[in-house]
């Protein structure tokens, strides 16, 4: 399977993009391939509607943050994975759970803990707010710009980001401290964090007999999920390789996030539909090639490469000089 020329396959970005050249090193396939979705209704309320992408969810993708995998959406700076903007608060239940979590963390999680943890400082408009965020604008749903609160910025990177060096190694402090010690991502973590790389997108319309119902739609947080400016980072990790080798499914390693996005009803309805299409792949495994399969399933062609034996790790280690 050949990536690296756009001669022989659509990049999906413009050609001179930081995108299009790692997909032409085979760091990251084209973001443009089929995708089976489920569609149910959530068994709480009939006017809710979900559209699961069920090819995201059956991928073997899982996050290398803090491993010589990930190699950072900014190559200068890959310690610090894709947390270089710092994290916009959704709301007040965000930032609460955001306090706490400082309040609980011990410190020797956090490198870049400030020295006055509990002090509030007054921003250039009179209001006090925590040493770990800053005021910065965020677009409203008409494209307007408006104050928004996100995680502060220190030396290129969010201020929760931990770099080599430090005991717990490069990584999300919050994460690491949750992980190590057992507890919610979705609440310790903010919830822009926590979500990536699952995107969940909400919408009301209105059906053809005038009844208007909620759509969510859970997907690949890919690089469009990003916006224009996503096409800039210098690599990304949902069609790389490198991050498709866990050994169980998005859908059961994401479990927790899935129920937080989702709702416990709605997410049991979803795992069901999935272990019944695991039973019927490995059904299928003895009668149809991997690829008949992989095409009947739509399996994410990032994880039908590694599953395949067709990705060179050593070959793509030279490449990125990760290799002595």
């Amino acid at each position: 399977m050949n990536w690296s020329s756009s001669s022989s396959v659509f990049l999906g970005f413009p050609e001179t993009s930081p995108a299009a050249a790692s997909i032409r090193r085979g760091e990251e396939l084209p973001p443009d391939f089929p995708r089976e979705w489920y569609e149910f209704t959530n068994p709480t309320d009939v006017d809710h509607q979900f559209s699961i992408d069920l090819t995201w969810l059956e991928s073997h993708w899982n996050c290398t943050f803090g491993t010589p995998d990930c190699l950072g959406v900014d190559s200068t700076n890959t310690d610090v994975g894709c947390c270089t903007h710092g994290a916009f608060l959704a709301d007040e239940t965000d930032r609460d759970q955001l306090y706490d979590a400082v309040a609980e963390m011990p410190a020797k999680y956090w490198q870049l803990r400030p020295a006055g943890v509990k002090e509030f400082y007054a921003t250039d408009d009179g209001t006090e707010i925590e040493p770990w965020l800053e005021w910065d604008e965020l677009d409203d749903e008409d494209g307007n710009p408006e104050p928004a609160l996100k995680t502060r910025t220190v030396d290129g990177a969010c201020i929760f980001a931990n770099r080599r060096g430090w005991a717990t190694g490069p990584g999300c402090a919050l994460h690491q401290w949750g992980a190590a010690e057992g507890r919610d991502l979705t609440v310790v973590k903010p919830e822009v964090c926590w979500q990536v790389p699952l995107r969940r997108l909400e919408a009301y319309e209105e059906r053809a007999d005038g009844h208007e119902i909620l759509r969510t739609t859970i997907t690949e947080y890919n690089r469009r999920g990003w916006g224009n400016g996503g096409e800039d980072f210098d690599w990304f990790c949902t069609t790389s390789p490198r991050c498709h080798t866990g050994g169980e499914p998005v859908w059961i390693t994401q479990e927790n996030e899935l129920r937080a996005l989702m709702g416990d009803e709605s997410y049991e309805v979803l795992a069901t539909h999935l272990r019944h299409r695991a039973t019927a792949a490995e059904a299928v495994e003895e009668t149809l090639s991997p690829s008949a399969r992989d095409s009947l399933f739509s399996t994410h062609p990032t994880t039908a490469l590694v599953r395949s034996g067709q990705w060179d790790r050593a070959e793509a280690d030279r490449k990125a000089g990760l290799s002595e």
